[in-house]
């Protein structure tokens, strides 16, 4: 059996030195992830790129993959998923953003936005945000390059059955072993003690593999110590979506409960 490489995918929508798309490499063996290396994507287009490596590889992709079905029938978008997806893509960021922003302005105060089955259980942001997080721009950026890639996405569309790519949500895991302390920022002022301590407790839980996945974190001295230095915590949500990947890899159609909204998509472990 050919041994398949375990990726997971810190994305973001407008990658860049200083900010760019973080990819974790690992190897599955029995209970243990280990850690081959990190790789940093300074633009679409090298994400592109490295879409197109062959396999055999499984990959957990901290972005969404599809809206909630609530917005897209009332906005009468297609509901064919690659219709769909076609169509969002064709849409400008601006365009997007005042069909969401009309869609919310018009509900109730604690309902504007619509979710999707996988939010809650997930603790994830609706997928039709577009600030703080703006992962209606990281779908927007993300997917259609899935797709042109040519990977498989299970639930989703038929691709390449050796390139899968799954959602994943590095905040589930992080939540499940260091609850709702914060372990990241981008802004150097908010880079406190507190958040270090937080990053070395998720680094040890993963190491001894406290988490319900079953899997533990094998790294080096100086991977350790790199992922824990990282403020950002790009790297680690990178470790943290290829360890739900390894997870997903070996478990029936990749984890998806049967009868998900293919509209709306899962996250790995929600």
């Amino acid at each position: 059996m050919t041994m398949r490489t375990i990726f997971g995918i810190d994305f973001t929508s407008a990658p860049r030195c200083a900010k760019p798309i973080r990819v974790a490499e690992g190897h599955r063996h029995g209970s243990v992830v280990r850690l081959a290396g990190l790789t940093a994507l300074d633009s679409l287009d090298a994400f592109s790129a490295w879409l197109a490596r062959p396999g055999p590889w499984v990959g957990g992709f901290d972005l969404p993959f599809g809206l909630p079905r609530e917005l897209v029938e009332h906005l009468g978008w297609p509901t064919d998923y690659t219709a769909l997806m076609s169509h969002y893509a064709s849409l400008s960021r601006a365009e997007i953003r005042d069909r969401f922003a009309a869609f919310c302005n018009a509900r109730p105060v604690g309902a504007k936005f619509a979710h999707r089955a996988c939010d809650a259980p997930a603790g994830a942001s609706t997928s039709m945000k577009w600030v703080n997080p703006p992962v209606a721009w990281m779908l927007h950026a993300g997917l259609p390059r899935l797709i042109a890639a040519g990977v498989h996405l299970p639930g989703h569309l038929a691709g390449d059955p050796s390139r899968v790519a799954l959602e994943a949500y590095p905040g589930l895991l992080a939540r499940e072993l260091i609850g709702r302390r914060s372990y990241k920022s981008d802004s150097k002022a908010a880079q406190t003690p507190e958040r270090l301590i937080a990053r070395l407790g998720l680094v040890d839980a993963l190491e001894q593999g406290r988490s319900r996945l079953g899997l533990r974190l094998k790294l080096s001295h100086a991977q350790r110590d790199a992922l824990v230095a990282d403020a950002s915590g790009d790297g680690l949500d990178a470790v943290l979506a290829m360890l739900q990947a390894a997870w997903a890899a070996e478990q029936p159609d990749y984890s998806w409960p049967p009868g998900v909204d293919p509209i709306e998509g899962w996250i790995v472990g929600a």
